[in-house]
């Protein structure tokens, strides 16, 4: 081995790391859910009180509720698990995170064969928008809410398409 060569060994230890949490794992955080009082930077969009920071597994759980030919918004889930943990507020950013991380999860579980997975597809935005950081993008999401009869209006420049909610 040549000065300012790497060892073979370390390339052999690097290369057997994982390098990677999975999504499935990501699921699993030993401190949530938890209640903490709502920080003042984010009083003035949700008030005084108290938030929820949820698990994960919570909101994947929250998501799976919905049925077939049904949407839910992020907005819904929040209020459901504030709610259930009678507080003031769910905090939004964890929230659409974890959302994320449900719809990441789904699509590994499929990958391996799984065919009961959380149907994320059936969250969208409030204005009923599709999410652009779902597997797949628009596209997918689309073509699984259309495959559940949903009707998808097209998006207008740079807006993403959404679905028809109500009378749309």
């Amino acid at each position: 081995m040549r000065a300012g060569e790497p060892d073979p060994a370390a390339w052999t230890t690097l290369i057997d790391m994982k390098t990677r949490t999975s999504w499935r794992e990501k699921m699993h955080n030993p401190n949530l859910p938890k209640v903490v009082e709502i920080p003042p930077n984010m009083q003035k969009r949700l008030g005084a009180g108290t938030m929820l920071v949820p698990s994960p597994k919570e909101v994947d759980a929250c998501i799976r509720t919905v049925h077939k030919g049904s949407v839910t918004t992020v907005t819904q889930i929040r209020k459901f698990l504030a709610g259930k943990y009678s507080v003031d507020a769910t905090c939004p950013l964890t929230t659409g995170i974890f959302i994320r991380i449900a719809a990441e999860a789904a699509e590994e579980d499929a990958s391996k064969g799984k065919t009961r997975i959380t149907p994320y597809w059936r969250v969208v935005k409030d204005d009923g928008s599709l999410n652009p950081k779902f597997p797949g993008g628009v596209e997918r999401q689309a073509e699984k809410l259309r495959a559940e009869g949903h009707r998808i209006l097209p998006g207008a420049g740079k807006r993403p398409p959404r679905v028809a909610l109500g009378d749309q």
